[in-house]
This record gives C-alpha cells, sequence and structure tokens, in this order.
C-alpha cells in the first residue's frame, strides 16, 4: 500500500500540475457566455446583467454571443462542443434540456455527459397576450372566440420546442381549440409579428411583453403561473382565469462543457452564485418581474431531473413534434 501511494506522488501528481495551475490563474483573458436566442429576449438579458457581475467578480470581460436556432439547442450545443477551459460558458432555457429532447429524435448533446450544471440563473413568469385587434380582453372571451374560428388564429412562439410553444399546445389542449403554430427563431422578432397582427397569440415572459401590455399595444388575459406577476397585479392567474393546469414559469440556467477541469467549473460556480445573490443583480431582475435562483450544481440538476418529467408528459399527451 506505501508503495502504491508512493507511486501515485511520484507519477499521479505531476499528470495534474497543468490542471492545477490553470485553475489558479483562471481566468487569463475574455470569457464567452452563450445566450441561445437572439438579442433583445429575456435570455438575453438575463446574461447581460450576469455578465457584468461576472466581470467584476472575475476579473475578465464576458461578453455575449448570442448563438440562435432549434428552439434554444443550438446554443447550448455550441458550448457543450466548446474546449473545456473555461472560457466558454453559457446560458440555458427550459427548452433546451426539459422538452425538445422529448419533441426530436436524436439530440446533438447529452445533457448529463456534455454539460456541467453550475446554477439556475432566474425564474420568470409568463403572460398569454393577445393583439387588441381581436377584442378579447379575457382568456374565456379567447377561448369561445378560437372555439368558433378552428384553425384561424395564429400563436407565436421563440421557437418549436421552446417553453412558450408548449405553454400554448397546453393551453389548446386544456380548453379544446384549435390555433395554428408560427415557430420564431427567439422572442423578440414574434413579439414584433405580434405587434403587427401577423400573429394573433403568443406566451411570452412578462418582461418581454411588459412595456407593451403597459402601453396598450398588446392585451394581457392570463399570468401562466401560481401566483399573479408583481408587475401586472390586475391580471388573473390562469387558475383563476379557469385553466388551472396551464402552467408555465420559464427559466434559466448556466453551464459549462463537462470536461472543464472542476477548479475552475468551482470558480465560476461560486461566482455566478455570488452575482445572484447580491441586492442589485436581484433588484435588477426583480424589475423584468424575474426571481435570481443561486442554486447548488446538485440541486439545478435535480431541478432539470423534474421538468424534464413534466415537460415529457405534456409532450407525449400533446403529440407536438419538433417543425
Amino acid at each position: 500500500m506505501n508503495r502504491r501511494v508512493a507511486n501515485l506522488l511520484l507519477f499521479g501528481a505531476p499528470l495534474l500540475w497543468p490542471f492545477a495551475a490553470a485553475a489558479q490563474d483562471y481566468p487569463t483573458r475574455t470569457i464567452r457566455l452563450i445566450v441561445p436566442f437572439p438579442a433583445g429576449g429575456p435570455s438575453d438579458l438575463f446574461a447581460r446583467i450576469l455578465g457584468l457581475k461576472l466581470t467584476e467578480s472575475l476579473g475578465q470581460q464576458v461578453v455575449i454571443e448570442n448563438r440562435s436556432g432549434v428552439g434554444g439547442v443550438t446554443g447550448v450545443d455550441v458550448v457543450a462542443r466548446s474546449a473545456p477551459d473555461g472560457y466558454t460558458i453559457g446560458l440555458n432555457s427550459a427548452g433546451a434540456l426539459s422538452i425538445i429532447p422529448f419533441m426530436i429524435s436524436k439530440m446533438p448533446f447529452d445533457w448529463q455527459k456534455d454539460l456541467a450544471l453550475l446554477t439556475l440563473v432566474a425564474k420568470v413568469p409568463e403572460v398569454v397576450v393577445v393583439n387588441p385587434a381581436l377584442k378579447v380582453t379575457t382568456l374565456k372571451e379567447l377561448v369561445d372566440y378560437a372555439r368558433a374560428n378552428p384553425g384561424k388564429l395564429n400563436f407565436g412562439s421563440s421557437g418549436s420546442g421552446s417553453i412558450t410553444h408548449l405553454a400554448t399546445e397546453l393551453l389548446k389542449r386544456e380548453a379544446q381549440i384549435d390555433l395554428v403554430h408560427v415557430p420564431y427563431r427567439g422572442a423578440a422578432p414574434a413579439v414584433t409579428d405580434l405587434l403587427g397582427g401577423q400573429v394573433q397569440i403568443a406566451v411570452f415572459d412578462v418582461p418581454v411583453l411588459l412595456p407593451h401590455i403597459r402601453s396598450g399595444a398588446l392585451t394581457a388575459l392570463a399570468v401562466t403561473s401560481k401566483t399573479r406577476a408583481a408587475a401586472l397585479p390586475d391580471v388573473p392567474t390562469s387558475a383563476e382565469a379557469g385553466f388551472p393546469t396551464v402552467l408555465s414559469d420559464n427559466w434559466y440556467g448556466l453551464v459549462a462543457p463537462a470536461a472543464t477541469p472542476p477548479a475552475i467549473l468551482d470558480k465560476i460556480q461560486k461566482a455566478a452564485t455570488a452575482a445572484l445573490s447580491s441586492e442589485d443583480l436581484k433588484a435588477k431582475y426583480a424589475q423584468q418581474d424575474a426571481e435570481a435562483l443561486p442554486t447548488t450544481p446538485a440541486e439545478f440538476a435535480a431541478f432539470v431531473v423534474a421538468e424534464r418529467a413534466r415537460w415529457k408528459a405534456v409532450v407525449e399527451a400533446t403529440g407536438v413534434k419538433f417543425d
């Protein structure tokens, strides 16, 4: 036994020195934070706020890189395939880890093997909205109109398999209505067409829609959360509107390539959770009606497992596939 220990110290320890040195010096250059949706959407907003705090704490600039596609899968795949050196990290939304895997035949990455889950970032309430030209002011009125006009209303989403897509599919199933899905490459272009009337309905994160709701450009019908949104206190929840199972809080997390040295992952995770626990970041997220959610990697993983079980059931019940 003593000989084995001696051999390990003699031959094994030098192999670990470069990794230990790299972790001790990290970071020495710019860090990329991949956002899997276009600029201007909620994930971009939360990433930029977090990126500024990480720049302060890590001592190197954190730059945002938007890589959209496949409902957020493309950006997460960029992270999974990047060099595992701590200089590429990424945001993920619910779709890429807990929804789309059940809608396509093969995922480009395995979330358990290819990604290191660092921490949840934020939870965001969503709200059902319509273009005012539709002339409905409650969720019941929308459902009644849709039942009288099957297949004649379009709903926009931030992409097939996104939580904004599945939330409306869930509403379709529960209300027994026929709506036509129009997927976009992110929330921002979808909201543009919603404002223009090319699509009539959408379920998006409150921060994205709040200015348009307050200006009267969009009509809010229901918040798809268990409680009312602080920013929209007069808008009922889906339960209050008669559809208690239509729940779709969105969420975002921070991930890195799985093979990144543990010491570097630990340094990023601690910096991120410290940032998410800071009063100024929490206040900035709260201004967008979002809740900062610093967690341990184990807590994040348990959360993903629960979300996958929930949305798998919805995908199977609705029968939707990736467009």
